[in-house]
């Protein structure tokens, strides 16, 4: 099929230069990682953080799913994909920094709006069941623009969620961890980050100091 082949271009396009050019750099990594930052993401083919962020090789530990959201903490039954990566970036990679970062015209954000009850939405409908909440006060509120206000409150729950988590909320607390919210416009290619003291999405400046 081509669209395989594509992707086997890709990698070809890589080993003649990502990988050559890097060579020391994938040399290192092959003994382990260090990322110091965690990026929790949407799994939308147009939000790929290592190329929005314009990554290097182990910068950044990504974690992605449907609505880049974050479910509380809690250990009774069921499989934790997103709890077992976060507890293996922040107590074994010790990460320095967590960034949710939401989108627009966000899929899982949609059906989140649409409610429940599609026949063919199996593990959909559970999984944004997250946002029931946040989707519940926007729709009270009645924003001109309910996408993508229910994409910026999809943020805060992840925070919030992140927060439940014990060990994240005990190096946050000691200074050991910082957690950032974001949402970035596909339409503009801007990026937007949560103060949460003010709550308010803020577009981050074209140059910011290091």
């Amino acid at each position: 099929m081509p669209e395989f082949k594509a992707l086997l271009r890709g990698y070809h396009r890589f080993r003649a230069h990502g990988y050559s050019d890097q060579r020391r750099r994938w040399d290192a990594l092959a003994e382990g990682q260090e990322p110091p930052v965690m990026i929790i993401g949407c799994c939308d083919s147009r939000v790929d953080p290592a190329i929005l962020f314009d990554t290097v090789p182990g910068q950044a530990f990504i974690l992605r799913n449907v609505a880049n959201l974050v479910p509380p903490f809690e250990q009774g039954g069921g499989l934790h994909g997103v709890s077992a990566a976060l507890e293996f970036a922040v107590t074994k990679l010790k990460v320095k920094h967590i960034v949710v970062m939401g989108h627009g015209a966000c899929g899982g954000v949609s059906a989140a709006l649409a409610g429940h009850g599609e026949p063919d939405r199996i593990f959909i409908d559970k999984w944004i069941g997250l946002l029931d909440e946040a989707r519940d006060k926007v729709v009270a509120e009645a924003p001109a623009d309910p996408q993508h206000a229910l994409e910026l409150e999809g943020v805060k729950v992840s925070l919030r969620n992140l927060r439940t988590f014990p060990f994240v909320a005990e190096r946050e607390a000691a200074g050991e961890l910082k957690i950032h919210g974001c949402w970035f416009a596909i339409a503009e290619g801007c990026l937007y980050e949560l103060d949460e003291a003010a709550d308010e999405f803020r577009a981050v400046p074209e140059e910011v100091d290091a």
